[in-house]
Order: structure tokens, then C-alpha cells, then sequence
């Protein structure tokens, strides 16, 4: 039998001989990766290549009333080139249409009933069931049981996320080539024949037709008594437009001068200014103090 001094001369052996395997293997390891300065120096190129690149500017096709390409616009990234937010328009459309009825449907029940509060016929001898009141719903012109009462169907959405579905519709429209730009469309006479025929010279008679114009005004009068005839052709000034009224139609005709309109209208939605955001945020802090003092 091995004594026990044995036994411990042999387990210090093995547990030299792992560590010294471990330092081998870590020596190895250590030859084969590069160094780490040279780790940071590739990060670093790589992130100079990322800055480096730049947005692709989107161009548009400009037409004239003739329907003949007269030169390209650039459109700002901001809006035609937004993220597509499918759930966000949806959102959006429900707020919308459900903001569009009014909830005052009303019917009476047999308290607001016009009606005799006679009774109608005796209690007993007739051989017919008790009744007191001929304002009843079961009787002919007696009040409607749970009939509809007048309610609020609004919704609420912030100006932020309206103006995000917004562009997220112009850039679905955009993307499937579904927005037409026009030039001098101001300078034709407030006749529907003309604007008919414009619209035929430009392809798009048969459609739903979304045509913006700048902000209301006499520029726009003409264009407006040209077009408000036309079937399928909805009117709206720039600063009015909505996700739902650009998904809605067809297709999207836009006058030149429309595009600068949307852009100062709604790029001012996105961002508030950090100074008006911190002055509000004190003038909180500052009252809730004073409460607090009191």
C-alpha cells in the first residue's frame, strides 16, 4: 500500500504539470492574434469609410402642363425618403376617420317618451297580461330599449406621430412611383375642360387624383374652380395635407411650389428646440418647488 506522503508527492506533480500545459497553450494563443493596437487601427479606418458616405440625393421628375418633362427637383430626404411605418398609418387612419363622426345619435327610451301615462286597460278581467304603461317597448310608439345614446368617438394622436405617418405615406407613394410633380399649373384659365386635358396629357385621367397645391390664395384660385368638377380629383392646399387623404387617392399630383410649402409646414413638427424644452422643464421644477415650499 502507497503511504500518504506518496499520495501527495504524486497529486503536486499532476497539478505543476497542468500549469505548465495552460502557460504553453496561452503562449501559443498569444503568437497567433494580432496586436491590439492594430485591432484599434482597423476600427478606426472603418469608421472614417461609414462617415465618409453620403445620403443620395432624390430627384423628380418635373412635367409642364403639356405633359412634356421640363427638368428634375430635388425633394428633401426628410420627407420622400422617410422610414415606412405600416403600423404607424394605419394608426394614424383610425385616428382619423374615427375623429370624423360625430356621436350624436339619440333615441328615447320610455322615460322621454311622449305618451299617456294612463294606464292601459284594467288590471285584471280582460284575460290579457297586467300592463301600466303604454310607453313600453313593446308597444308601438313606446321607447326603444338600449337604444344608442350620444358618445365621443375621438382619439387622440400627437403632432409628432401624425407628421411621421404623413411621410411615411409620401414616401410609399414615392417609392411606387405614385407622386407626379407639375409645373405652371397656376397659369392655366379656371376652366374644367382645360384641366381635364392636362391631366389626359399627363397619363392620370383615370385615377384618383390627390392634387396639392400651395397655400390657399389667388395663385392657387384658378387651378382650384379648374378642378373642382372633376370626378375623382380631391383638392388640398399643402399645409392641410394628412396620412390618410395621401393613402386614400391614387395618386399624388403635386405643384411645384407645394413641395417647399410641405417642407417648412411640417419639418418644424419633428424637432423642438433644446433651449424651449429646458426653459419649460425648469419653469416645472420651479413651481413644483414652490408647492412644496408652501
Amino acid at each position: 500500500m502507497p503511504s500518504k506522503i506518496s499520495k501527495i508527492k504524486n497529486k503536486k506533480s499532476k497539478t505543476v504539470k497542468k500549469v505548465t500545459a495552460k502557460k504553453a497553450v496561452k503562449a501559443k494563443v498569444a503568437t497567433k492574434t494580432p496586436a491590439p493596437t492594430s485591432l484599434k487601427l482597423r476600427g478606426a479606418s472603418k469608421i472614417a469609410v461609414s462617415k465618409s458616405k453620403k445620403v443620395a440625393s432624390l430627384n423628380a421628375s418635373v412635367f409642364d402642363t403639356k405633359g412634356k418633362k421640363v427638368g428634375n427637383l430635388s425633394l428633401p430626404a426628410e420627407i420622400f425618403n422617410a422610414k415606412i411605418n405600416d403600423s404607424l398609418m394605419s394608426q394614424a387612419v383610425r385616428v382619423y376617420l374615427a375623429n370624423q363622426r360625430q356621436g350624436t345619435v339619440k333615441t328615447k327610451d320610455r322615460g322621454e317618451v311622449n305618451k299617456t301615462t294612463k294606464k292601459i286597460w284594467q288590471q285584471k278581467g280582460t284575460g290579457r297580461a297586467r300592463h301600466g304603461s303604454k310607453r313600453a317597448p313593446i308597444f308601438v310608439g313606446g321607447g326603444l330599449a338600449f337604444g344608442p345614446k350620444p358618445r365621443d368617438f375621438s382619439l387622440n394622436l400627437s403632432k409628432k406621430m401624425k407628421t411621421l405617418a404623413l411621410f411615411s405615406a409620401l414616401s410609399s407613394k414615392l417609392k411606387d412611383s405614385e407622386i407626379k410633380i407639375v409645373k405652371g399649373l397656376e397659369n392655366i384659365t379656371p376652366k374644367t375642360k382645360i384641366m381635364s386635358g392636362v391631366l389626359k396629357s399627363l397619363g392620370i385621367e383615370d385615377k384618383r387624383i390627390l392634387l396639392i397645391m400651395p397655400k390657399v390664395g389667388k395663385e392657387s384660385q384658378n387651378v382650384y374652380r379648374a378642378s373642382r368638377n372633376i370626378t375623382g380629383v380631391e383638392i388640398l392646399s399643402a399645409n392641410t395635407i394628412n396620412a390618410y387623404r395621401v393613402l386614400d387617392n391614387k395618386l399624388v399630383l403635386l405643384m411645384k411650389d407645394a413641395v417647399d410649402v410641405i417642407k417648412d409646414t411640417f419639418i418644424q413638427h419633428l424637432s423642438k428646440p433644446h433651449s424651449l424644452l429646458s426653459l419649460n422643464i425648469k419653469q416645472k421644477g420651479a413651481g413644483f418647488m414652490k408647492g412644496q415650499n408652501k
